[in-house]
């Protein structure tokens, strides 16, 4: 709390219609008012997908890869890379999957370490395993990704939503716990990889059925109303009206606060 006592207002990424009674909730204990970006989509895409991974993903059907990566900034364990690479294996499905290591680390070196006997040569044809920065946007939009495998953080379920990637949340720290629960829980737009209570663990076979409930029953429950949902917020992230009023709302609030704060 001590950290806002020098602040006049708060600025959150957000809106009324995503958190609205979240906002309520920290405007209130911080004695702030909270004034509200919006989600703030990003722009439209510009340039084209490497021709690499444009190749590669043309391999398969519409919709059945998996695109998994969690950011630049956070960091698995070798026991969650090991499970979440078998994870992955078990669905059967075409896999893109971006680890990424602290910058002190060689990461062809960390690579072969972490990685299970055997697991690339194994999934050589339906899987890439890559480490360092990729063309996340463009990889989602691809018309052959169906599933976003993520770490929950804001801009990462942003991006997931504006494309008809499927929702697969394992948060790990900070904001990406209380998103994904928002999502998964509130929204129910996506599904959030089990854990154990006691440590926060999860295996192999957790990965597996997380992908399996929105990947394979697409015509059942939960799988059904999560893509219905998935497609409502989709749409509301893309409009632009929505997005601009946010801005304007903003700059009018800020002048608003400014002329109380120095009159």
């Amino acid at each position: 709390m001590k950290y806002y006592n020098g602040c006049n207002a708060i600025l959150i990424k957000s809106c009324k219609e995503m958190e609205g009674s979240y906002i309520d909730y920290v405007s209130n204990q911080l004695k702030r008012p909270a004034l509200l970006i919006g989600p703030v989509v990003p722009e439209p895409l510009s340039g084209e997908l490497d021709k690499k991974w444009a190749n590669w993903l043309s391999k398969f059907r519409s919709k059945s890869v998996i695109y998994c990566s969690f950011g630049s900034e956070t960091f698995l364990t070798d026991d969650q890379i090991k499970e979440l690479a078998l994870g992955l294996e078990l669905t059967g499905l075409p896999f893109f999957l971006v680890l990424n290591f602290p910058a002190t680390l060689d990461s062809a070196t960390e690579l072969e370490r972490t990685l299970p006997h055997g697991f690339q040569e194994r999934v050589k044809d339906i899987g890439v395993v890559h480490s360092g920065w990729v063309q996340q946007r463009h990889i989602l939009a691809h018309e052959n990704v169906g599933c976003y495998v993520c770490h929950a953080g804001f801009s990462s379920v942003i991006e997931g939503l504006v494309n008809d990637c499927q929702l697969v949340m394992l948060p790990l720290k900070g904001d990406q716990l209380m998103n994904s629960k928002l999502m998964a829980m509130e929204w129910r737009a996506g599904v959030e990889v089990n854990r154990r209570d006691e440590d926060g663990y999860f295996g192999k076979e957790d990965v597996y059925e997380a992908v399996k409930n929105l990947m394979y029953e697409v015509d059942k429950e939960p799988a059904k109303s999560v893509r219905e949902n998935h497609k409502k917020w989709k749409e509301f992230m893309q409009n632009d009206e929505m997005q601009s009023k946010y801005i304007t709302d903003l700059i009018e609030n800020l002048q608003s606060l400014s002329h109380k704060t120095f009159h």
